[in-house]
């Protein structure tokens, strides 16, 4: 049997399937619901082709479940972006209308033509972590509305004694302070009492969050926690969302990947960039918040940033600057964990824990980048460190 490709477009409730051989001739196709009879139907009808591989669209997104159901029943998967879909899509059929039989066509096409797909492996321990620190994200949203309903309130019950950045202890002291003795009064109390209640408990579960997830990046023998500006949670959302950085081909590619790589917007004579909206915006935001985060404190980062500052650059253009050098100095500390994690699995023998692998995890070597998307050469090479080290590493790891 021909090896084929089964291009998928999920939905909640149904995916629309297109088998096509690597000639791109078109072998099937079918349209079966996500449940438990739809999703056997579906494997019962891709049995006839046994040397299969399955493309999901967004397999990170509403993908994720079907793919998932798929690895743990042995199929191998590939993602496929949904921005490469559209393209061919509309190169395929000369319109960009949508339609699932369309969609499950390009993707089949996307995954026939392109080397560079991610391959998708069973990690449980990654998606454990996914959904923790989208869990903890999640928390935090609420806390930062619980802490709006809290000072609107105070803001009633005490005239001009708002606090701009509340903590619980602060709100305590402020409700004991008032008692008032109007209905209206009393009742925007006890409100307030309640929000309180509310704001405690929710940070409650912040902090056991935080100290999970801790524990699980720590586990995985990373060390990214290292770098000054990157607790649990921005770790963690960088682990999950990576899975195997051997699948970056080097630095450039995986500023690409997180948006941190300015795009030539160059024209005729003038020589000019612009930011990149392009990217894992989870990603980028962690990579912010690291940036921010060493601006306010004493690091070579808030050095690197008043250079900048000195150069003549505006304050967003000198982040950017040091947002790019904080995502090279992730991706080394990342091929230094992974590279120690399969020393320490090759040396534990039968028996022993397998650790990260450094062959690529996808089709090939690098992940797809359009001609638009293509990084510039960055910072100097001193940004990476010859060598790995044991020692605490922050910003000056990028030079």
């Amino acid at each position: 049997m021909d090896h084929v490709v089964i291009g998928v477009d999920p939905h909640k409730l149904s995916a629309t399937i297109e088998v096509v051989d690597e000639k791109e001739r078109r072998l099937g196709q079918g349209r079966f619901t996500t449940d438990k009879a739809g999703y056997a139907a579906m494997l019962k009808y891709a049995k006839a082709w046994p040397d299969r591989v399955w493309a999901v669209e967004g397999a990170n997104g509403v993908g994720r479940p079907l793919a998932q159901r798929l690895l743990a029943s042995g199929e191998q998967v590939v993602d496929v972006p949904a921005k490469l879909a559209a393209r061919v899509r509309l190169f395929d059929t000369g319109h960009n209308r949508k339609t699932d039989a369309h969609d499950a066509h390009s993707i089949a096409m996307v995954a026939v033509r392109t080397t560079g797909l991610r391959v998708l492996a069973m990690d449980g321990e990654l998606e454990a972590l996914r959904m923790l620190v989208e869990r903890r994200e999640a928390l935090s949203r609420r806390r930062v509305q619980t802490v709006d309903r809290l000072q609107a309130l105070l803001a009633e019950l005490l005239p001009g004694q708002a606090k701009k950045d509340l903590t619980t202890g602060q709100a305590k002291r402020m409700l004991a302070c008032v008692r008032p003795r109007d209905i209206a009064g009393r009742t925007r109390r006890r409100i307030a009492v309640e929000e309180l209640a509310e704001l405690v408990a929710v940070e409650a579960k912040m902090k056991k969050a935080t100290a999970e997830l801790k524990t699980i990046v720590l586990s995985r023998g990373s060390h990214l926690m290292d770098l000054h500006g990157v607790g649990p949670v921005v770790a963690a959302r960088i682990l999950a969302d990576v899975g195997d950085v051997s699948r970056f081909a080097d630095r450039n590619r995986f500023a690409s990947w997180t948006g941190t790589a300015p795009l030539d917007a160059s024209s005729g004579e003038r020589s000019r960039h612009r930011l990149s909206r392009a990217g894992n915006r989870r990603v980028n935001h962690m990579i912010h918040i690291a940036a921010i985060s060493q601006i306010r404190l004493d690091t070579d980062g808030r050095a690197y940033y008043r250079r900048k500052r000195a150069e003549g650059k505006r304050p967003l253009e000198a982040i950017r600057c040091l947002k790019r050098r904080i995502s090279d100095a992730i991706y080394r500390q990342l091929v230094d964990d992974a590279h120690v994690a399969a020393v320490e699995g090759a040396n534990a023998g039968p028996g022993g824990h397998c650790g990260a692998s450094l062959a690529s995890s996808a089709a090939g070597l690098n992940p797809h980048t359009g001609a638009s998307d293509q990084p510039l050469p960055g910072p100097a090479p001193t940004t990476l460190r010859p060598a790995i080290e044991t020692r605490k590493s922050h910003l000056e790891a990028t030079g």
